[in-house]
């Protein structure tokens, strides 16, 4: 029997589950513009960040309302030391490098490493992003490269364009969407009356791949 027209959805009126995602990468990748494309629609050449930027978004997912905090870490060397400070308590992070700068790919790995310390194996969502894509005839980081290096981690994967709106929402829904269902699975998993979630399974459907 079809909804009445106006009848509340699932989890219509519910709080939304809070979650911490982290931006991470090396300057000049995109991470800022990334957030404020998803959050605003809006896309603008942005300054460096200085230590971090905060934006908060509700995204409607049908079975229950999903809040990202979204922390958005600076990039340059000098802020490097102080940004594990941001990332602890995360639930999911995107992982972003320039596909036109093998060496910020190189640093996408490095910040890898520097979240695991902080981090539990599989307690944290991360997908791996490849940004600029609208770029691709100065690209430097094969898309296969990118895909072979997020399935080798057990990471999500997609390539996105902040500037072209390029998969953005994409990205975003994805990581909220897996986060979502850890929550729904810890729900079931844990005895009534003790509602802590502990999210510390590994991602289903790793390293998918988006590239339209």
């Amino acid at each position: 029997m079809a909804q009445a027209a106006g009848a509340p959805r699932p989890g219509a009126g519910q709080p939304p589950l809070v979650f911490k995602l982290v931006l991470l990468g090396s300057g000049s990748v995109g991470k800022s513009s990334l957030a404020l494309r998803y959050v605003k629609d809006d896309f603008r050449s942005t300054l460096p960040t200085v230590g971090c930027a905060f934006f908060t978004k509700v995204v409607d997912l049908g079975a229950a309302p999903v809040k990202l905090e979204i922390w958005d870490t600076a990039g340059q060397e000098k802020y490097h030391s102080v940004c594990h400070l941001y990332f602890r308590g995360a639930n999911a992070a995107l992982l972003v490098y320039d596909i036109t700068s093998k060496e910020s790919f190189h640093k996408a790995q490095q910040w890898l490493k520097d979240l695991e310390k902080e981090s539990s194996p599989g307690e944290v969502v991360v997908m791996l992003v490849g940004n600029k894509a609208d770029l691709g005839e100065e690209r430097e980081v094969p898309l296969e490269e990118g895909k072979e290096f997020a399935e080798s981690q057990r990471l999500l994967f997609m390539e996105t364009s902040a500037r072209a709106n390029l998969q953005v929402t994409e990205a975003f829904s994805t990581v909220a969407r897996e986060l979502l269902q850890r929550a729904e699975r810890e729900q079931r998993q844990t005895p009534r009356g003790d509602a802590r979630l502990a999210l510390n399974q590994g991602p289903t459907g790793w390293a998918k791949c988006c590239t339209h």
